[in-house]
């Protein structure tokens, strides 16, 4: 219970992170995007290796999937706009998250894991779609990055209610 208190809190750390992205520029937008589709692909990867639970070992390969794939379209936008991804405190506080986060988790075992892994990305969603829309859609300026952002913003939903259903299922085999 200790360590899932531990993750809650640093999810909430990361949360903080992505919500504090007041004011940014197409740059920092740019690196917020690449860095938050990173940390959910190395989380994805070590759930896709060590996860106990099927569901949760696959729901971890979509993760690597789905946001190698965000990152790929995010990576080729920025070339063509000629943007450099721009670092700023909340690309790095995210990725200092996603650091302690994946910490965390590679001490963790089977049922111990999948549940603070798939709590992680429930939380995890929430708070990317909440700065999707509160900061991110609304301060990009250059309409193409707009225009991914919207795009690629179901997919985020998605992830979202398919984390939940394998939390519900998680919590149903107890």
């Amino acid at each position: 219970m200790k360590r899932c208190a531990i993750l809650v809190a640093g999810t909430l750390l990361v949360s903080a992170g992505i919500a504090s992205a007041q004011n940014v520029n197409d740059a920092q937008i740019a690196s917020i995007v690449v860095t938050a589709n990173q940390v959910d692909i190395d989380a994805g990867k070590l759930a896709s290796s060590k996860a106990a639970n099927p569901e949760v070992k696959k729901f971890g390969q979509l993760m690597v999937t789905d946001h190698t794939g965000v990152n790929k379209s995010a990576t080729d936008l920025v070339k063509k706009l000629k943007v450099t991804p721009e670092d700023n405190a909340t690309s790095k506080s995210i990725k200092s998250g996603g650091d302690e986060n994946l910490a965390k988790l590679k001490k963790l075992r089977g049922a111990e894991f999948d549940k603070a892994y798939v709590d992680h990305e429930v939380e995890y969603h929430q708070q990317v779609l909440d700065a999707m829309d509160k900061t991110l859609i609304p301060s990009a300026q250059n309409a193409e990055l707009k225009a991914l952002l919207v795009k690629v913003r179901p997919a985020f939903v998605a992830h979202l209610e398919h984390a939940k259903q394998v939390q519900s299922s998680l919590g149903k085999s107890k």
